[in-house]
């Protein structure tokens, strides 16, 4: 009798497209699949940042090239991944918060949040489908959610609008794109120390709150995502698509 073998988690000879690259999960996301094989474009708004970050991937002997983008220029945006593409993989690490409770959130803030959380992710995600059809590829696309796409949180009833609409998004493609082998997924963390993160994190009374409420006890770290990301984009997570991995320390599972 012949034994099964576990599928690949190997992405040699795989172009991924890593948005938000310069810094926090981004980042971590960008270095596991390079770890992993891939030849990763990295994504920022500053070029600058970005041509620093592929410096960074040479030096450690990894693949990478620079694409500055703002994803919330949707034109721009589907232009430039039609003319780098295909890519095998997505992750849209992109994503912006300005928490406030709900009676003092302005319509600015609002629009700002949505634009970049839900309508960009929609058009990025949706262009680099579009050239793995065209290709006759399969693929693997990744968003960034959160664990705030499962449940409430204080003073965050915009960013939890965002992430639970793109969690519907992302079943919703799962669905559309999967006869084409296109697999779609969220990764849904809990807090994770980041320069964003921190700026909670700083605050006494929410630590409190976020330690509280981990059932494992303590914030998450960005190395915490890199297993998942190269989990979801390899071979390993073929039958894999229209879904959430929770990386949440056990926050939703009480």
């Amino acid at each position: 009798m012949t034994l099964p073998r576990t599928p690949s988690f190997g992405l040699a000879g795989k172009r991924a497209l890593v948005t938000g690259a310069t810094s926090g999960i981004g980042e971590g996301c960008a270095v596991a699949l390079a770890e992993a094989g891939a030849h990763v474009t990295l994504v920022a708004r500053t070029a600058a940042a970005v041509e620093t970050q592929v410096s960074r991937f040479a030096d450690n002997g990894w693949s990478a090239s620079a694409l500055p983008l703002d994803i919330s220029d949707t034109k721009t945006t589907q232009e430039a991944v039609a003319d780098e593409g295909p890519f095998d993989i997505l992750v849209n690490s992109a994503g912006l918060a300005r928490h406030a409770p709900a009676v003092e959130t302005t319509e600015t803030d609002y629009d700002t949040v949505t634009d970049l959380n839900v309508k960009a992710a929609f058009f990025l995600t949706r262009a680099v489908a579009r050239g793995l059809i065209a290709a006759g590829k399969p693929g693997s696309l990744i968003n960034i959610s959160s664990q705030m796409a499962h449940v409430g949180g204080i003073d965050r009833a915009v960013y939890c609008a965002t992430k639970h609409a793109l969690e519907g998004m992302t079943k919703s493609m799962a669905i559309e794109w999967g006869p084409h082998g296109i697999r779609v997924n969220t990764i849904c963390p809990t807090f994770i120390r980041t320069p964003l993160g921190e700026q909670t994190l700083a605050i006494p009374e929410r630590r409190a709150w976020i330690e509280e409420k981990i059932k494992l006890g303590r914030v998450g770290e960005v190395t915490d995502i890199m297993g998942a990301t190269t989990f979801l984009a390899s071979d390993a997570a073929a039958l894999i698509t229209g879904t959430s991995l929770l990386i949440d320390g056990g926050w939703t599972a009480g």
